[in-house]
Parts: structure tokens; sequence; C-alpha cells
């Protein structure tokens, strides 16, 4: 599958709303927790978490969804569940939206991000540390929505999944180079992004 078969947001069939997952006990740790062994099971969102997804939902200003899809981690598992549970809506999950996998840094501090983004910036296809490739997490996250685009029309699609994954995809959806991820604006836990027709 290429990685440029979609063509401009704008000649899109479906809408997305591209969402980060609320603030997790991860963040509130300062861990990395990227491996589904890890991550599925455990480290979902933390108390200010749900307050920012009880904000959301109360304060909703995007079209109205019709389907949410999100990461089988349980942080992005719980956000998901509100949002669908606002719109009377039935979550399913999609494993390609996963987090990013940091590989040997996986459990140390999260202060160790700093040092991935900067060999990002060097090269989208490093994968010092085990970690998982930039250019492989937007090939991953730009199937998800290729797939949507070739199976749906006139939906509004809430992909639910990680800061890191959502940054290559919109960095990749920009055309710019996916080097360049961590020079876009940092999204924020609970964030949304909409884009499409």
């Amino acid at each position: 599958m290429s990685i440029l078969s979609l063509g401009a947001p704008s000649q899109w069939r479906n809408r997305y709303l591209l969402m980060r997952h609320g603030h997790s006990q991860a963040n509130q740790q300062g861990v990395i927790v990227s491996s589904p062994a890890r991550g599925v099971a455990n480290f979902g969102l933390s108390e200010l978490g749900e307050q920012q997804l009880a904000q959301r939902v109360a304060d909703w200003q995007w079209p109205t969804p019709t389907r949410v899809v999100h990461s089988d981690f349980l942080r992005t598992a719980q956000t998901a569940a509100h949002i669908a549970d606002a719109f009377g809506l039935t979550p399913s999950v999609e494993t390609r939206l996963r987090e990013r996998y940091f590989g040997e840094l996986e459990g140390q501090g999260d202060d160790r991000y700093p040092s991935i983004w900067a060999l990002d910036a060097q090269n989208a296809e490093h994968q010092h540390h085990q970690v998982e490739a930039v250019s492989a997490v937007a090939k991953r996250m730009w199937a998800v929505i290729d797939d949507w685009e070739q199976t749906a029309s006139g939906e509004t699609i809430a992909l639910v999944s990680h800061g890191d994954p959502l940054q290559i995809l919109l960095t990749a959806l920009a055309g710019k180079p996916l080097s360049q991820h961590r020079e876009r604006e940092v999204l924020l836990p609970a964030s949304i992004t909409l884009i499409g027709a």
C-alpha cells in the first residue's frame, strides 16, 4: 500500500477527528509505556485525564462522530469510551493506532523521549534502541485512514491514538518530511484535530 495513495484531505470521502488520549497514569508517573504487554491492561487515564474527557464532551465543538476507533492501549480505550458513550456509539479497536514502540526505553523515564526525537530529526528510518521507525509509524497510521476511505463514505470517524503517532501522521498529511514531526505544535492530552472533507 502506497503511503501517498490518499490524495489531499479535502478530497477524502470521510472526516476524521484525530484525538490524543487524555492525561494518563503514564504521563502522571513520567514513564514510557509503549509496549502492548504493559499498555493494554495497565496505565489508563489519570484523574486529570478523566476530568479532561468529561470537559471535552461537555464542551463538544467538533462534528458529531459516527464512529469511534481506538488503539487497544488502556488509556486510548478509556478515552474512546468517553466519546462513544456521549454519542451513543460502540467503539472499535484498531491495533494500528497503537503507541509508537520505544524499544529498550520501555519503562524508563519520559525524559528519554528527546534523545529519540533528536535521532528522528536526522533520519526517519532509524531504529536506535529498537525504537519503531518514524516511517513505520507513518505507514501504519496512514493505512488506517486509507482503509476507511476505501470502505466508508460520509462518516465522521474519531481515531483515538497517541501523541507521537498522531504527530507523525499529521506531518505526513501535510507533505512534510517525517523527520520534522517534532517541529509541529505538540498535541496535548485529549486534543482533537479535524481533518478531511
